[in-house]
């Protein structure tokens, strides 16, 4: 257990993209996050920070939901830009995003719609916590695992 210091809150999850202009679209125009600020980050601290000297970033922040705090910033690297890597969410180290939203069939439907990639249909939860709900895995468009939860109707579970 950690003396003297502890974890207040998430800030952000940072995710680097391929495109940046790709993934503010669909992140702010498909999944509808607000788009809360954008820039360029090449401070020599961001550079010291990641270890990567003469770091030029294209960031952009979404809220990730409307009354949370808490952000989404997506990061396309403009000088040291690796590899894509395998986003597979049985790999370690890899993570997903779960969002919660109201109604999961009518997200599915309008999603898959506009294109996205889904692992499969909205599956019901039928053991553990949230039993009764429903959840489902879809893609960004760098293969980032994004998870939608539908909670259980009160009274259920």
């Amino acid at each position: 257990m950690p003396t003297g210091w502890s974890v207040t809150t998430v800030h952000h999850l940072g995710l680097t993209v391929a495109d940046v202009e790709r993934s503010i679209r669909f992140y702010r125009d498909v999944l509808g996050m607000p788009l809360v600020g954008r820039r360029v980050a090449d401070a020599e601290y961001v550079a010291r920070q990641t270890g990567y000297e003469g770091l030029r970033l294209d960031v952009a922040s979404f809220r990730l939901a409307p009354d949370s705090d808490q952000l989404l910033q997506i990061a396309q690297y403009q000088t040291h830009a690796g590899a894509a890597a395998d986003q597979a969410s049985n790999r370690p180290g890899n993570s997903h995003l779960c969002l919660v939203v109201d109604d999961i069939h009518a997200a599915y439907q309008e999603l898959k719609g506009r294109g996205v990639a889904f692992k499969s249909p909205p599956i019901e939860i039928t053991a553990g916590p949230h039993r009764g709900g429903f959840g489902v895995y879809l893609l960004d468009p760098d293969g980032y695992t994004i998870e939608l939860h539908q909670r259980p109707a009160k009274g259920q579970s």
